[in-house]
């Protein structure tokens, strides 16, 4: 197709080049599909308005989690499908031919280094903020082979604005099919993201009040060059966006249906009502922040409540709630016992006392994936787990590599061993028993947070703001666990307890014809043992 009937060596050896490279991200199908359902017949190529139609986002409204919106966000919104088209392909005068389209693609979603796809996200982003008219601090320079080097600086609301273009994105190819208002955008609350990168990538560090901070009108400028480092260690994930919304745009192009029927889609608003009337620690923002970090079927699975869907259970992963539960390690044991799949662990506290109007008491939360189940065990156990600063600030530290402490979860002993040394109950990462990196008491009541010296299995960073050198101990407000295993996880836990309940009737279940008469009963037989214990009794065959 397009240039494919061409004779000529080098045209052909090009398009060969280009369909080899296509054909490594598995999109060759989708391709052919997407060209011939956009081409026009008389050209031979894809006229430029169509192209642009095509990855246009036409969002006329927007709800937010918590921040206000920018003016400028939807008017970026609006310049983005001609951007793309601009950016990667190439047109001639009848528009895109065959082997531009699949070069432009390659240049979109095809197989580079994170690096380079995060640099390209960010010239995306200023290519359209000059369409839209925002005044960015950007340059964006070409080099030799075809590279860009970007200069310049960011504020805080640019790293806002950038942020919500990505998600944006991945919000339009998740929810074109399901949802019927397809011109209004939900917008996460991100602000903890935000700061992350201001704290990293600020000139020199800044004495900034990070409790209760309005990212969108700090006047800090963040270097480029610190922010790309940033992005590439904390939200590598955050290419995908990109990458989805290309791939899904497409995709939509080939079908001649505008998504499912009225009857079986989601509204913005009923998502949004539930969303407020469900006061959950995990977020629509935190979680994708937390899903940025992670490369892998989880960061899907953690998202997956927020999106719409046709499923009548959005709170299917939340395995475990302490206001919906109730508080304690007994309490938490019997929801999360025997999920034998990766799990998140969100703690929320605060330094203050809550019974008092203290106005120095800071609420922050804390979080821990794990990937697999908990045990109960005396000694720390785990292959690998991730601790977070999930508010409010976002931090990530990953396994150092030096330790393998990643979790501990200890109930009470069920006999009654005396223990000179009693081992801690509760729950634990990192660290080891007696100095643990995060710990909760077993009534749930407090959690002790200690300097990441003490931790040799996660890396440094703080977990709240100020945390300083000595341990913090907290008043813990609200515990959840979700989990990230899928169905087949929830599936084999509910098997497992309902063995357990089967098992528990059975002991439980007493044959009452055995205690029909006082000759028969247990009663008569010890009030004869007490009455002669020298007697011999046999029993009657």
């Amino acid at each position: 197709m397009g240039a494919s009937s061409s004779k000529e060596q080098n045209v052909s050896s090009e398009q060969s080049e280009v369909e080899s490279l296509a054909a490594s991200t598995g999109s060759t199908s989708l391709l052919q599909n997407a060209f011939s359902k956009l081409v026009d017949p008389q050209t031979n190529a894809i006229p430029l308005q169509s192209l642009q139609q095509c990855f246009s986002l036409n969002y006329k409204s927007t709800e937010c989690e918590a921040l206000k919106m920018p003016d400028s966000l939807l008017g970026l919104l609006d310049h983005l499908g001609p951007s793309i088209v601009d950016l990667f392909f190439i047109t001639d005068k009848g528009g895109v031919n065959w082997i531009e389209f699949v070069r432009g693609y390659l240049k979109c979603c095809g197989r580079m280094p994170v690096s380079v796809l995060l640099n390209t996200l960010l010239r995306l982003f200023s290519a359209t903020g000059v369409k839209a008219g925002i005044p960015l601090k950007l340059e964006v320079e070409a080099i030799d082979d075809g590279d860009y080097k970007i200069n310049g600086s960011l504020l805080p609301v640019d790293v806002l604005m950038f942020l919500w273009m990505c998600w944006a994105m991945l919000w339009n190819s998740k929810t074109w099919n399901v949802l019927k208002e397809k011109e209004c955008l939900y917008l996460p609350d991100i602000s903890p993201l935000v700061l992350s990168a201001v704290v990293s990538c600020a000139e020199g560090g800044i004495g900034l009040e990070l409790w209760d901070c309005d990212v969108s009108v700090l006047d800090v400028p963040l270097p480029v060059g610190k922010f790309l480092t940033w992005m590439l260690t904390t939200v590598t994930n955050l290419t995908e966006c990109f990458t989805q919304f290309v791939n899904s745009r497409l995709q939509n192009c080939t079908s001649s249906e505008q998504g499912t029927p009225e009857s079986s889609s989601s509204s913005l608003r009923e998502i949004s009502s539930e969303k407020a009337g469900n006061s959950r620690l995990l977020t629509c923002g935190k979680a994708w922040a937390i899903s940025l970090t992670i490369r892998s079927t989880i960061s899907q699975e953690i998202l997956n409540p927020y999106f719409p869907s046709n499923s009548d259970a959005p709170d299917e992963n939340l395995i475990y709630r302490s206001s919906l539960h109730g508080k304690g390690l007994n309490r938490f044991w019997s929801n999360v016992e025997a999920y034998l799949g990766p799990l998140l662990i969100l703690i929320s506290a605060t330094s203050g006392d809550v019974n008092e109007d203290c106005t120095n008491s800071r609420k922050w939360v804390v979080g821990a994936l794990i990937h697999q189940g908990f045990e109960n065990r005396d000694m720390f156990y785990g292959t690998s787990g991730t601790l977070y600063a999930i508010d409010p600030v976002f931090h990530m530290c990953l396994p150092s590599g030096k330790e393998k402490n990643f979790v501990y979860s200890h109930l009470n002993p069920t006999g009654r061993v005396y223990e000179a040394r009693p081992k801690p109950v509760g729950i634990a990462f990192g660290g080891t028993i007696g100095n643990e990196r995060v710990y909760i008491d077993g009534d749930f009541a407090r959690v002790t947070v200690r300097h990441h010296a003490v931790d040799k299995t996660y890396q440094p960073g703080s977990l709240f703001p100020n945390q300083g050198f000595l341990p913090a101990e907290a008043l813990i407000l609200e515990v959840e666990v979700w989990g990230l295993g899928g169905s087949k996880a929830r599936e084999a836990q509910f098997s497992y307890k309902k063995r357990e309940d089967l098992f528990t009737a059975q002991r439980r279940k007493v044959d009452m014809k055995t205690f029909a008469s006082w000759e028969d009963s247990p009663e008569k037989m010890m009030t004869d043992m007490m009455a002669d214990p020298n007697r011999v009794r046999r029993e009657d065959r």
